[in-house]
This record gives structure tokens, sequence and C-alpha cells, in this order.
């Protein structure tokens, strides 16, 4: 009977996720695949709640006095490139793999996560579980998760769906971006006047293409800095007074966003300015229970370099999910049938052995 359960499950999320691949759902024009996610909860009988363009439901015996657990991916693509020799919005099958937009990305993932999510549904369980199909993730909006998440109880643990091979990532790098300005001094380029804002900056992206920081981390390694845009002057006659340049800080948990950002303004001459400190590393202690039940299943850990929802969830999280990081935004994106069908089963043995753990989380 299990079994058969959990082939209908892995059935029912392929069809959605197929569903999903036909509708076109860039960043903060999600409704549609919103509607879509709503409409496949309301035919399973859950109740769901929605703001925006966030699904969120939880659990049929929900009640505050227990610990909660999260589980979230989101259902916003980037648009397909130039590359694509497929329609990315047909979800085609061939030798095993679904292909379409978002399949990877983290079409695979959610669909997983909301399998696992009906399993448990209306079970007696000793936590809650509330899901949140997330939108705007691939910009980190602010229509996104972070405006749901005051909706939702604190929770123990966090369970990020998106292309891991099913590793567990246990931390994640946060994003800083820093745009500089060099000043200098206008002056007429055929004369030796002025001081050359194109200069003053290049000093700067010399010192960033060598720089390292101080502290390094267990699983993430290095910060790293990339100079990544460059902007000056008007005319070619005419010495810039202004150079503008933006800089791409990937940071692990072995800093804040502001620790980096100090660290790099204490080695620069130009005048830096953050974006926004919103999107932190984040990683969970070896001592969390998660750790532990990850090790009986055998799951790989790791730090992951690129960026998610985690970023913004305020408590305890690890990332994992279906598919490879590395197919993400790639032209003909596609899932192999048999990962989504592992994920929904690693999914249900992850949330099994969490439940039935006995040791306390820190």
């Amino acid at each position: 009977m299990e079994n058969i359960q959990h082939i209908d499950l892995k059935t029912k999320a392929i069809q959605l996720l197929k569903e999903l691949i036909t509708i076109p759902s860039f960043s903060e024009e999600e409704d549609k695949t919103a509607d879509a996610i709503s409409n496949f909860l309301k035919n399973e009988s859950v109740e769901f709640n929605r703001i925006g363009n966030n699904v969120i439901a939880p659990n049929l015996h929900f009640d505050k006095q227990k610990p909660s657990i999260l589980l979230n991916s989101h259902h916003d693509t980037v648009k397909a490139n130039a590359g694509y020799t497929k329609n990315p919005f047909e979800p085609v099958e061939e030798d095993g793999k679904l292909f379409g937009l978002g399949s990877n990305d983290a079409g695979a993932s959610l669909v997983s996560l909301i399998a696992t999510f009906l399993k448990f549904y209306s079970k007696d369980i000793p936590y809650n579980l509330i899901l949140i199909a997330s939108a705007e993730e691939e910009i980190s909006g602010q229509n996104g998760i972070s405006s749901v998440l005051e909706h939702i109880p604190k929770c123990e643990l966090a369970i990020v769906g998106e292309p891991t091979e099913m590793k567990l990532a246990v931390g994640e790098k946060g994003l800083l971006v820093i745009d500089a300005v060099a000043k200098g001094k206008a002056g007429h380029a055929a004369r030796d006047e002025g001081e050359n804002a194109i200069y003053k900056a290049m000093e700067d992206i010399l010192k960033i293409r060598d720089f390292k920081f101080k502290k390094s981390s267990q699983y993430l390694g290095q910060n790293k800095v990339s100079a990544t845009m460059i902007k000056s002057g008007q005319q070619h006659n005419v010495v810039p007074d202004l150079c503008e340049f933006t800089l791409d800080v990937r940071v692990t948990d072995a800093y804040t966003l502001q620790e980096a950002f100090g660290e790099l303004q204490s080695h620069l001459g130009t005048e830096l300015k953050a974006r926004s400190f919103r999107l932190q590393s984040s990683f969970i202690p070896e001592t969390h229970k998660i750790i532990e039940v990850g090790k009986v299943l055998g799951l790989k850990k790791f730090g992951s370099p690129t960026l998610s929802d985690q970023a913004l969830i305020p408590f305890h999280s690890v990332k994992i999910g279906p598919g490879k990081s590395e197919r993400s935004h790639t032209a003909d994106e596609f899932i192999e049938i048999q990962e989504l069908e592992e994920g929904v089963e690693i999914y249900i043995q992850l949330l099994e052995q969490y439940m039935n753990h006995q040791n306390t989380v820190i």
C-alpha cells in the first residue's frame, strides 16, 4: 500500500510539473503558476492561503503547541535564453528526461516537496508542516518569501528545494552587491590636466583581482569578490572625473555582509556603497538534528555557492532537491524523471527520520 501511495504521489508531481512548464512564470509575473498550484491543492482538498503570488498551506492538524518545519521552493523562472532548440513552454519527455523551462530550477524540487507535503497533510504528526511555493526567488524580490514569513510561526527547520542532486547543502553563500565610485577631476585630454577617474578605478580593480579575505569557511571556503561592471566618460577628449564600477561579493558564513563590506572598504580607495544587506549567508550548526538525520540517510554534505530563498529565511535551514545546479538557466533545461521520483522518496524519508529522531535541536 505504501509503495502504491508513493507511486501515485510521484505521478501527481510529474503531472503538476508538466502543467507548470506550459505556463510562463517569469519573476514578478507568476500569477498563472500561482493559480495552477492553488487549483492543484484545492483538488487535493488542501486548505491554503495566497499572498500575492506566494501560496502557503499548513498541514491539516496544525497545532501552535507543536514545533514547525517549513517546506519551501519557488515557481518563478528566468527568461529562456536564445540557445533553446526546444519550445521552453512545452513539456517534452525524451529518454527518461522531462524538458522545459523551470523543470530543473526549481520545478522538480517544488512538485516533489508538494507531493511530500500531501503524504503527511492529514496525518497526526509531531510537527507542523508549512508549505510555501514562493514567488520572485530568481530576483530575491520584496514580494517573494520575505513578504510572507511574518504570517507563519518561527520554524525549527526550513527545507529549501533547489537542485543539489539530493545532497544536503548545509551552508550557502550570501550576496553583497557594491557600487563603487572613483572620483577624479575633469580636464582636456590633449593637455596635462585633470585627474583621470578611470586610472583611479583601475588601481582598485587590480587590488580586487588579487584580493583575499582574511577568514574562510569550512564548507564554503573563501569569500569571492569580482568586478563585473564599469562605466565612465562621456566624450573622447575629456578626462573623466567619475568612474563607476560594480562589485559582486559572495560571502560565506565566516562573515556577515557588513563585516565583508568593512574589510573591502579598508583596502580600497574608492567610495563604496552597498545596495543592501538583505541576502546574508546561511549555515546550520553541526549539532542540529537535521545533520544527524542526514548521516543516517547517507546524504552528502556540501556548501553551496549559489543563492536561494535561504538567504531570506531567518531560521535554520538546509537546501536539497532533485536535479543539478549546473543545468539551471541553461538552454533546453531538463530534469530526469528518475531524479524527481528519487526526490519524493528522499524528502519523505528525511521528514520521517527527522520527526522520529530523538535528539534535541540546537
